[in-house]
Formats: structure tokens, sequence, C-alpha cells
């Protein structure tokens, strides 16, 4: 079942999170994901969110998801993230209606 990753990010150090932001990209890739979001306007609707950065990423397993986050490769890019961002995340599976 398809699964999507949404993040929020808070950049606090735009110049270490480039670095980070310049390599994720192969790695979402070669693990099965494709970017559906990736910034853009974000335009609060109801209660009081306002993120700065919302993420949106497709993956087609929860298996390729955890697969690419426990990876060697990003293993070694996710300390530009983790010290430059203030970073939120959740995995929300596809919805398929009853038929």
């Amino acid at each position: 079942m398809t699964v999507y990753m949404i993040i929020e990010i808070k950049v606090m150090n735009h110049e270490l999170y480039s670095k980070y932001v310049e390599k994720v990209p192969e790695i979402i890739k070669k693990y099965g994901g494709r970017y559906l979001v990736r910034g853009g306007e974000v335009i609060p609707m109801f209660g009081n969110w306002n993120p700065e950065r919302i993420i949106i990423i497709e993956f087609e397993t929860k298996e390729q998801l955890r697969n690419c986050f426990n990876s060697a490769e990003y293993r070694k890019i996710a300390p530009f993230r983790e010290n430059s961002t203030i970073t939120k995340s959740v995995i929300v599976n596809e919805y398929l209606p009853p038929e």
C-alpha cells in the first residue's frame, strides 16, 4: 500500500540545510520515493498552523520508506538536516475508500 511522508520544516541555518537539500533527492529516488510537494507557498486554512516549509514524499511501501531513511547514504547526510532545522514528520497510509 502506498505511503506518504509529510514533513514540516523550519530552517534555522540555510547554508547547512542547503547541503542536505543538494544530496537528499537522489537518495529518495534510489529507494523508490517521489516528491509530490517540495517547498512552495504554504497558505494557512484552519487552526493556528502556518508552517514555513512542507514536503510530501510518496513511497510504494512502508519498507521502501524505512529502507530509505535507515540507509547508510541517508544517515550520512541526516546531520545536515538535524543541525539546521526543526523538523516534524508523519507517515500516512493511502486511503482507499470502499467500493
